[in-house]
């Protein structure tokens, strides 16, 4: 018998908080052969990522790239390059992926300010202004969508708030890229860094970062060097830009990848894509409602992509998640930190995103949770669902 075995894994219906399903197109491109990472046609696939990338983001940004890493590099990479040891920052936290970012700012010598707020709700721009005006602060730095909890956080009262006490605002749209608008040029974000495996369904493994012109002067004025040698931006930008001077071998097959799935969310439309999301969001949010079940994040600012269910009492979180696997190879998040237990986290994410996952995955609850004797209402959550595609026209 081989001890290890050729992989023929048949794979998952990946509802959970990311990674998201992978068109098939996109798979081709990753089998695609290799090229020289500074070979003429590559640096071609090159350009034409950097403009999908600028469109997506709504951007003007002519510094806009894919970071060889995942989300947490692109994350860094946004903090790292324009914290200086001294440097004020006001990082607003209502879940984990903002005690991420507080983290960096200590690790830069940062002075760190923590606005705290509520997991599962927004963080008022209020609190933001009333922390700059006692103290003003460098950068505020937020997250978009927080994919430990479902909400989706308003940007622009907290950019305008930002930009007028003289800060630069660095935001995450990790899980939100490609799934709901971001437009950083017409928001007012300096610094935005996303992930490839949630809304733009490609694999992990790449984290598009744009810097606008405020961070870019902030940038050019450090009078240090930055810390991260590999995710220094200036450097960075060098291999990305016209001189093409070697930095580091770029993952290749992956640019292949990103491209083709650039090229799919061109083809499909933004605001096209942007109601896709919202429309299988309001139909599963239906679904589960009539099953008894509460949605968890803030109501009104809840993220279409990442929808948080609250866990009903008595229900066993893991043998839900369990049944799902088993009966339908199909794949949902339970919740982190003071969450674990609580909620299920479902991904309603670029090639995830549709009807048939929204039905099948409504199907498979009802089923786990009667294994379990809770009451639920036999076709109530697919009926509800059914109901909100109608009104769409579906």
């Amino acid at each position: 018998m081989n001890e290890y075995p050729e992989i023929t894994t048949d794979g998952r219906i990946l509802m959970g908080p990311g990674p998201s399903g992978v068109h098939p197109r996109v798979l081709r491109a990753l089998g695609a052969p290799i090229l020289g990472h500074l070979d003429p046609e590559f640096i071609t696939i090159m350009n034409r990522t950097k403009d999908l990338l600028a469109w997506v983001f709504e951007t003007q940004n002519e510094f806009t790239i894919p970071i060889s890493g995942t989300g947490s590099a692109g994350m860094e990479t946004a903090l790292v390059n324009f914290i200086e040891p001294g440097d004020r920052v006001l990082v607003c936290v209502n879940g984990l992926f903002g005690t991420r970012m507080a983290d960096i700012v200590g690790r830069c010598g940062g002075e760190l300010e923590v606005i705290e707020g509520e997991w599962g709700r927004i963080i008022e721009p209020d609190a933001v202004e009333r922390a700059l005006r006692a103290r003003p602060a460098k950068i505020v730095a937020i997250v978009h969508a927080e994919t430990s909890t479902g909400v989706l956080q308003p940007l622009e009262p907290v950019a305008e708030i930002a930009h007028r006490y003289g800060a630069m605002l660095v935001v995450d749209a990790v899980t939100s890229l490609g799934g709901t608008p971001v437009r950083v040029d017409e928001t007012g974000i300096d610094v935005c860094y996303s992930g490839t495996q949630k809304c733009l369904s490609c694999p992990p493994g790449l984290a598009p970062v744009t810097v606008g012109p405020r961070a870019a002067e902030v940038l050019a004025a450090r009078k240090s060097k930055v810390q991260s040698w590999y995710l220094d931006l200036t450097m960075l930008h060098s291999y990305w830009g016209k001189e093409r001077f070697y930095h580091h071998t770029a993952p290749i097959n992956m640019i292949y990848a990103l491209y083709e799935s650039l090229r799919i969310i061109r083809e499909e439309g933004l605001e096209r894509r942007y109601e896709r999301h919202s429309l299988h969001s309001r139909a599963f949010g239906a679904g589960v409602m009539a099953m008894g079940l509460r949605l968890f994040a803030q109501e009104g600012h809840r993220a279409p992509m990442l929808v948080a269910v609250a866990i009903p009492e008595g229900v066993d979180d893991a043998a839900v998640r369990r049944y799902l696997l088993s009966n339908y190879r199909l794949e949902i998040g339970g919740g982190l930190g003071p969450l674990k237990g609580r909620i299920w986290r479902v991904g309603l994410m670029g090639h995830s995103c549709s009807s048939v996952n929204v039905v099948l995955l409504l199907a498979g609850l009802e089923g786990a949770l009667a294994a379990q004797g809770a009451p639920v209402e036999r076709g109530a959550g697919i009926e509800a669902a059914r109901e909100v595609y109608r009104a769409a026209g579906m």
